[in-house]
């Protein structure tokens, strides 16, 4: 993708110039953001998806009682009739599912892979919703069938409704509103209070992005380098030969701690160690992800990544699905054109190594990579 070039997705502005302007900083609206758009999942087949034990649903409903939550699977027969007003059904990571919601994501990969998550399908009812809320993440909110009102503004008092099964914003605060039509798309950076409201039957595409928490990506790094601490410390035993009779044997030795402190900071002081663990984490599938068997790689053939795949690199490795392989010259070159194209042509998988062809056709039998047809 050329960042410089303005895209109509982006309402004319570049994909550089949108970074720099709105990423994280204010709103976007574009009116007629995907011209023509049509809805790439028929109600039927979002349904369908709902009633699978792996993908994650939930039902929100508003009633005389209040709000309802429930999480899927949802038999058909479960879901409320298409009649009733008020309710709505959000399926995530439609995109794992579906070849054409999985070429849509790639249209928004001007963000690091590191950072994009998935596309969730919010199907509501007339008048269906989940209340004024915040994200603490960057969404793009694209219109696909029907209309959404949508009132956001810049909120400053961020508490919430007690006694509500859903994160509802006790006293929002709307500067704009706005109607969807299909096509169209709003940009919110982080934290900012949207409420969307369906105007008759209505989908809505929300195309959400990773923001993991200081502690949580702190606690995931620890617990992957911890796995490998043996080998890269060594077993080298703690050695006191000056320690002197103490008349406090409760109180922990200060060259103990100093062991241990050593220890760790030896394992953080590895850069390898660490950019391993990093690439590892961030190339990780979700937990309901799985791959089935897959297939032998036949010569001639070119390969692309499985849309439920992850893969990133660094300047000394490659990472897929959380896991990762050295790589360097030639073979780490058709690696990382592999992860930012998401596929290799049959005369450059011709052109790899041996080792690295034999690692394409074990990523294939994995179910990571699938083998494109001749031609």
């Amino acid at each position: 993708m050329d960042t410089t070039q303005p895209l109509p997705l982006l309402g004319g502005l570049s994909p550089e110039r949108f970074m720099r302007r709105h990423w994280q900083k204010k709103p976007l609206l574009v009116r007629g953001a995907i011209p023509g758009f049509k809805a790439l999942l028929e109600r039927s087949a979002l349904f369908a998806l709902a009633e699978q034990e792996g993908v994650e649903s939930r039902l929100v409903q508003q009633g005389a009682k209040g709000w309802t939550l429930q999480h899927g699977p949802f038999a058909r027969r479960a879901l409320p009739p298409l009649s009733r007003r008020q309710w709505s059904l959000l399926v995530q990571g439609v995109d794992l599912h579906s070849d054409g919601i999985h070429a849509l994501l790639q249209a928004f990969r001007f963000v690091p892979d590191a950072r994009l998550d998935d596309v969730m399908i919010s199907y509501a009812t007339d008048g269906g919703g989940v209340g004024p809320h915040f994200d603490s993440y960057d969404v793009f909110l694209l219109q696909a069938h029907g209309q959404r009102r949508w009132r956001i503004g810049r909120q400053r008092d961020f508490q919430l409704q007690e006694g509500v099964p859903l994160k509802i914003l006790a006293a929002f605060e709307p500067e704009e509103e706005y109607v969807l039509e299909p096509g169209d798309m709003l940009y919110l950076p982080p934290r900012y209070a949207h409420d969307g409201v369906a105007v008759g039957e209505c989908m809505t595409y929300s195309i959400g992005f990773r923001a993991p928490s200081r502690g949580g990506i702190a606690r995931e790094l620890l617990q992957r380098l911890a796995d490998t601490a043996e080998e890269s410390l060594g077993a080298a035993l703690y050695r006191d030969p000056k320690q002197t009779a103490t008349p406090q044997p409760a109180a922990v030795p200060v060259e103990v701690r100093s062991f241990a402190a050593d220890a760790l900071r030896a394992l953080l002081d590895d850069p390898a160690a660490l950019d391993c663990a990093l690439g590892e984490i961030l190339s990780e599938p979700k937990a309901q992800v799985w791959f089935g068997e897959g297939a032998d790689l036949p010569e001639g053939c070119g390969v692309a990544l499985d849309r439920r795949s992850r893969m990133l690199y660094d300047a000394g490795h490659v990472y897929l699905n959380g896991e990762s392989w050295r790589a360097g010259g030639r073979d780490a070159r058709l690696m990382q054109r592999l992860a930012d194209l998401r596929r290799l042509s049959a005369r450059e998988v011709a052109g790899a190594s041996e080792g690295a062809r034999e690692l394409l056709a074990q990523w294939c039998e994995d179910g990571w990579l699938q083998p494109l047809p001749h031609g």
